[in-house]
């Protein structure tokens, strides 16, 4: 099993990076999902999201569509948007990934590996944001 500490990692990169480990058979999880990195200006992170939290079904808002707020399922979905998730063959990578915020207790012995690529320090910037702060502001309770 592949664990991978998403603390300042860029959220997209490690998607991609994950999303190819889980086509290719392995079992993948995630631990620290909260502290991974959104590139971009806060107020406009902010403002992409809340419009995505305004998609609804205009007959019957119940019905959905359901938008994750906390952040392990938000990370959990950026992943789910880099597989083929109409094929059973995304299906089946997808139901290989687990996510999870903190680190749970039995997987605190296993050796975290590091993507580089997806490092915070490769940003030319200083604008970025945390998933976590993401929830909170989108009301998330975690």
């Amino acid at each position: 099993m592949l664990v991978i500490d998403a603390t300042d990692l860029i959220l997209g990169r490690m998607a991609s990076f994950v999303a190819k480990r889980l086509l290719e058979g392995e079992r993948v999880a995630i631990v620290n999902a909260e502290r991974a990195v959104i590139s971009g200006k806060r107020e406009a992170t902010f403002k992409a999201y809340d419009a995505w939290m305004e998609i609804r079904n205009l007959v019957n808002p119940k019905k959905g569509p359901f938008h994750p707020r906390r952040p392990d399922a938000l990370v959990r979905l950026t992943v789910r948007g880099m597989l083929p998730f109409d094929k059973p063959r995304g299906r089946e990578a997808y139901r290989r990934l687990r996510v999870y915020t903190g680190v749970p207790p039995e997987l605190k012995d296993m050796k975290f590996e590091s993507i580089p690529d997806a490092h915070l320090s490769r940003l030319r910037t200083e604008w970025f944001i945390r998933v976590g702060e993401l929830s909170q502001h989108l009301g998330a309770k975690f």
